[in-house]
């Protein structure tokens, strides 16, 4: 409990305070007691009473009131006969979800085995406290504010879809622990935000605040006015949200998209074909070849060009790792833009031990998200990036394996960052405050990757996926398990005019035989 000062007694007048073989002042036993009552330390306010006994109607009003904090303030000492005092005061309790009460009251003194002493009864705590009363708080709500789209329309109904659903969350009925959390003006049974999603996130704003009368027994001390509950408007687009679905909905594997407008980093669709899990906003997938992207910022920072001479083998060997490319194709020389649309895992892997090193591409990952806060109103599991330790886990790193994990929201943000030329957080209540900041891309790397990205959807690994003109994307096959055959998500990321979009589909296969064609139909529905 919080501590004022409490303030200091007036002096009284007369002498029959200070009788010789009394000890201390009433203004003393006052002070005291008042400083043990703001500080909840009830064995110091036993210790100036002047008959010992239990505090038990302090503890009913702390907790029946929910009392988060105590002021008290003194008046002035005066006589009441001899042995006798009584010093007013002002209290103000500070009430769990409803605000401050002030009332008045008086502590009663007498002296007791020669010193002056608190004469407690419950009436100390309040004027109209009687013994075996107690002290409660009723409650009357107002109705539940809305959750909307960014068009306004509902999304708190129970009749949107199940992805959205996830991200609202439901109603249920509070339990002990909920009103332990919530406070008094809460009472078990009531009906509270639960499931994780923005009826939790935003209970207090979307209930408002009660009218509550301040009881004790059946008299009714006060009533406090109550506070209509606020609105939550999310950045969710129905058209978007309605072709992510269109998209996901016929895959009979796990599938999940988010979707991201790049000027502003507003979330504007998360999709997931199956309940349970939010693979879209908490999947901690390796992000396999999209991934690339991320190298690719790395090396046209350090003055890489597009149409820069590479090579592409069959395999290559970097710190003793073997390195091969998907059904161990071979290129050849040629671009740096043609190995990225051929997603060349032989080309990426030693360019970055040669080019950026494990420091260099751990700072180029945290400029995109990686290892970045995520403050959406909604659980959101953060992309990790561990540094390298070692020149063939900084191999594998190059095309997004060993220990990278990322969600399809982070890949979507990647996507967007690249998109506009500056990362942005991914945001869904825009009224959130954000905990990561905005980072440009380092110069001159926005036309040229927009250039390599264009490439992998006219003449790459996307090429035969139906991806409508004028779309960027890097495809995606991670991947996972142990064993000599391992399984593979299929990923594709991407954008095209103010959208960036991210997809997976688990154990899913080729990124650009499974997961780009899956963007396709976004695009073809937006």
């Amino acid at each position: 409990m919080s501590c004022v000062t409490v303030l200091a007694v007036g002096a009284a007048a007369g002498g029959a305070y200070y009788v010789l073989h009394t000890r201390g002042t009433p203004a003393e036993a006052a002070r005291l007691f008042a400083a043990a009552w703001q500080s909840g330390d009830k064995a110091a306010m036993s210790a100036v009473l002047a008959t010992p006994q239990q505090l038990t109607p302090y503890d009913q009003m702390r907790t029946g009131l929910a009392v988060e904090a105590t002021s008290v303030k003194l008046g002035t000492v005066t006589e009441a006969g001899d042995d006798r005092a009584k010093v007013p005061y002002t209290t103000t309790l500070t009430l769990k979800n409803i605000g401050d009460w002030t009332y008045q009251g008086q502590i009663d003194l007498k002296v007791a085995d020669r010193h002056w002493k608190v004469d407690w009864t419950p009436k100390t705590l309040h004027p109209s406290f009687t013994t075996g009363a107690t002290f409660a708080l009723k409650t009357r709500w107002p109705d539940r504010a809305e959750i909307t789209d960014a068009d306004g329309g509902r999304i708190d109904t129970g009749d949107v879809g199940g992805s959205v659903q996830q991200l609202v969350g439901y109603l249920d009925k509070a339990t002990k622990k909920d009103v332990a959390k919530l406070g008094s003006a809460y009472q078990v049974g009531q009906t509270v935000g639960k499931g994780g999603g923005l009826q939790e996130t935003f209970q207090k704003q979307l209930a408002g605040t009660p009218a509550t009368e301040i009881k004790v027994g059946d008299k009714t001390l006060q009533t406090i006015e109550g506070k209509e509950g606020e609105g939550l408007k999310t950045t969710l687009d129905p058209r978007a949200q309605a072709a992510a679905v269109a998209a996901v909905k016929d895959m009979k594997k796990p599938t999940s998209m988010v979707a991201i407008k790049p000027s502003t980093g507003e979330i504007l669709a998360v999709v997931n074909n199956q309940g349970g899990f939010n693979r879209a906003l908490d999947g901690r997938y390796p992000p396999g070849s999209t991934f690339k992207a991320v190298t690719a910022i790395g090396l046209l920072a350090t003055g890489m060009t597009p149409e820069e001479k590479v090579t592409c083998p069959k395999y290559a060997n970097v710190g003793g790792q073997d390195i091969r490319n998907s059904d161990k194709e071979e290129f050849g020389s040629l671009s740096f833009l043609d190995s990225f649309a051929h997603s060349c895992n032989t080309t990426f892997a030693p360019l970055a031990e040669k080019r950026l090193g494990a420091d260099k591409l751990l700072k180029t990952a945290e400029e995109v998200g990686f290892n970045q806060p995520l403050n959406i109103g909604v659980p959101a599991t953060k992309a990790s990036f561990p540094r390298a330790q070692s020149d063939a886990e900084l191999a594998a790193e190059a095309f997004g394996q060993a220990r990278i994990t990322a969600s399809p929201l982070s890949m979507a943000s990647v996507a967007a960052a690249i998109a506009d030329g500056t990362w942005r957080p991914p945001t869904l209540v825009p009224d959130l405050k954000q905990k990561a900041s905005e980072q440009p891309l380092p110069e001159g790397v926005k036309t040229n990757l927009h250039a390599m990205m264009a490439a992998v959807v006219t003449k790459g690994t996307a090429k035969a996926s139906g991806l409508p003109a004028g779309t960027s994307g890097k495809t995606g096959t991670a991947e996972y398990g142990t064993g000599d055959k391992l399984q593979t998500h299929a990923w594709f990321m991407g954008f095209k005019e103010d959208v960036a979009f991210a997809v997976v589909v688990e154990g899913g296969g080729m990124g650009g035989k499974v997961a780009a064609p899956v963007a396709a139909t976004f695009l073809r529905h937006l």
